[in-house]
């Protein structure tokens, strides 16, 4: 979600809270589009991040701080010297426009106090930062906007600041309920669309939630409504609306099933329906920790987009193998008829009319009297010996298949296995030991440097309510030395049924466990698996002194004859992650 004119809201406030009276200590320009101002007030030092990126324009106060290049760029200089030490006078906000105003006093040359604007439109692509004089005359901007470039508005040094009124939206926060319901109303289109169509600061997902607030189907036309629902869908937009007036902000980022996060809002949203949702004290720490997850997520994607494809690839080779092999198998399934035909004929051959085409026997081991094909240009001894010979091809070959469709189905589960851990990997060091496993069993070539890999992802450290440790395998080298390096014998052992995933070990300490925490790890097990997004999850669990590893199997292949079995969720929202 980008800024809309609620979140910008909240910002306002916040920055308005902590940054008045302050003064600018410190301006970076660490990116073209981007400025890091540090602030000395009475609160101490703060950093404010601003960026006029076309992709992912944003601000929001942040504790890190980021190098400007050696040479700082004519746009830092420029602010440097006339607000350098300038103090915050006033920081606003134009109606709901995604538009921050930051009033800057300051003395110039002469010693007389002036005051200049620096302004930062948060506008996807026509983002921008704007440094103006009190009489609002355009000093620079960190973006040169042309008349070539844009026929709405120049952004040139020595033009005057305007707002282009190009949507020629309404002000929400100066609506009444006529308007309401003349301007939203009278669009035949969507009610959502007509609420983020009709009015300023409005984004798509607060139009969602408006109705789903006020129990709408978003898609149905807006001018299909009942007088009723008109005006009860007004009066939510005034609770909306009066929320944001008085700054009842509760910043908070909604999270999928996989922690994942998909959206963040100054306002809570029940459109998400059982998503997690976790509340922050401040907009800032808000949008510094989603745009850093979402930005760790797409890193990680764009890392491991490699490996996918090879796994990808591997599966639907080994998986056409596996059914071409299964089909194999199938046809062997007729070599017992010809070894029985083979038997019969050496029993009953003499009765075989020379130049029959089939020869009617009764099956001794079933008492039925059955037909044998026949070839009559031969004897039945050479009948016999040819169904011998099928026979023993078809044997040969199913014992064969036997063992390359269990190799075939190893392969697959290995497979399978890698695919569901390349989706939890939440770093670059997590991929670091899947890579290993896909060069050891072939699927990469190995690259010889003479440098040792260095592994440092470990597994995940959690702990239950009870105060018992629970760790989690990233991949299949780290469940092998979970379960068979760091695990003891009476320790408990849980994996999902049937589904490739993480062993999971819990600690026992040489107590009796308490059933909340085999829960909480069943919980860990059934979420990091293939079927976390299930409902419900079969998990197994047995003492760790149960599970065996046949030898020369796959890493993270194991065999247990004795276990125990639960049906679990995958909710683990509630269990301590250590580290």
């Amino acid at each position: 979600m980008a800024l809309d004119g609620i979140t910008v809201s909240n910002m306002v406030r916040e920055l308005s809270a902590l940054l008045t009276d302050a003064r600018i200590s410190k301006i970076a320009q660490p990116e073209n589009d981007e400025l890091l101002l540090t602030f000395k007030g009475s609160t101490g030092q703060t950093r404010l991040l601003m960026s006029a990126s076309a992709s992912l324009p944003l601000i929001y106060i942040t504790q890190t701080n980021k190098p400007g290049p050696m040479t700082a760029p004519n746009f830092c200089m420029l602010l440097r010297k006339h607000i350098g030490n300038g103090k915050i006078i006033r920081i606003w906000q134009p109606g709901l426009e995604r538009i921050i105003h930051f009033e800057i006093e300051h003395y110039d040359e002469l010693g007389d106090i002036r005051r200049k604007e620096l302004i930062l439109e948060l506008m996807g692509k026509h983002s921008n930062i704007i440094f103006c004089d009190e009489h609002q005359m355009i000093i620079d901007s960190i973006k040169h906007i042309s008349a070539q470039t844009s026929s709405v508005r120049e952004v040139l040094p020595g033009r005057t600041y305007f707002i282009p009124e190009t949507q020629k939206k309404c002000d929400p926060l100066n609506t009444g309920k006529e308007e309401f319901l003349a301007q939203v109303f009278s669009k035949p289109m969507p009610v959502s669309k007509a609420l983020y169509s009709t009015y300023t600061g409005i984004s798509p997902v607060i139009a969602e939630e408006l109705c789903q607030r006020a129990s709408l189907e978003s898609d149905q036309s807006a001018n299909s409504l009942s007088d009723l629902e008109k005006t009860h869908l007004f009066t939510i937009f005034s609770h909306l609306i009066e929320d944001v007036k008085e700054g009842n902000f509760r910043p908070n980022i909604v999270y999928d099933e996989d922690h994942t996060p998909v959206e963040f809002a100054s306002l809570l949203l029940s459109v998400y329906g059982d998503f997690v949702t976790e509340e922050f004290d401040t907009i800032s720490q808000v949008l510094e920790q989603y745009y850093a997850m979402k930005n760790t997520v797409t890193r990680i994607r764009q890392k491991s987009s490699d490996l996918r494809r090879i796994v990808a690839t591997s599966l639907d080779r080994t998986r056409k193998k596996y059914e071409l092999q299964s089909r194999q198998l199938k046809d062997t399934e007729k070599r017992e008829k010809y070894k029985i035909y083979g038997e019969l004929l050496h029993t009953y051959g003499y009765s075989a009319v020379p130049g029959s085409k089939s020869l009617k026997a009764i099956n001794y081991y079933t008492n039925e009297e059955i037909t044998i094909p026949l070839d009559e240009t031969m004897t039945a001894q050479e009948n016999a010996k040819r169904y011998f010979e099928k026979y023993s091809k078809l044997k040969r070959t199913y014992e064969a298949l036997t063992e390359l469709i269990q190799e075939t189905k190893a392969d697959l589960a290995q497979l399978e296995s890698i695919s569901t851990f390349l989706d939890m990997a939440l770093s670059e060091e997590d991929l670091v030991q899947v890579k290993e496993e896909l060069m050891d069993a072939g699927y990469i070539r190995r690259k010889y440097t003479g440098k040792k890999v260095k592994i440092t992802s470990r597994p995940f450290h959690y702990r239950s309510g009870d105060g018992y440790d629970i760790y989690v395998g990233k991949n299949n080298f780290q469940n092998d030395e979970l379960t068979f390096k760091f695990a003891s014998g009476n320790d408990w052992w849980f994996h999902a049924k049937g589904a490739p995933g993480s062993h999971v070990v819990v600690k026992s300490k040489g107590e009796e466990l308490p059933d909340t925490t085999f829960e909480d790890a069943a919980r860990l097990a059934a979420y990091y698996s293939k079927n976390r997004n299930s409902d419900k999850v079969e998990i197994d669990y047995v003492e760790k002194k149960h599970v065996k590893k046949p030898n020369g199997a796959k890493p993270g292949f194991v065999v247990y004859y004795t276990n125990y079995s639960m049906v679990i969720d995958s909710d683990i929202s509630k269990i301590a992650l250590i580290d």
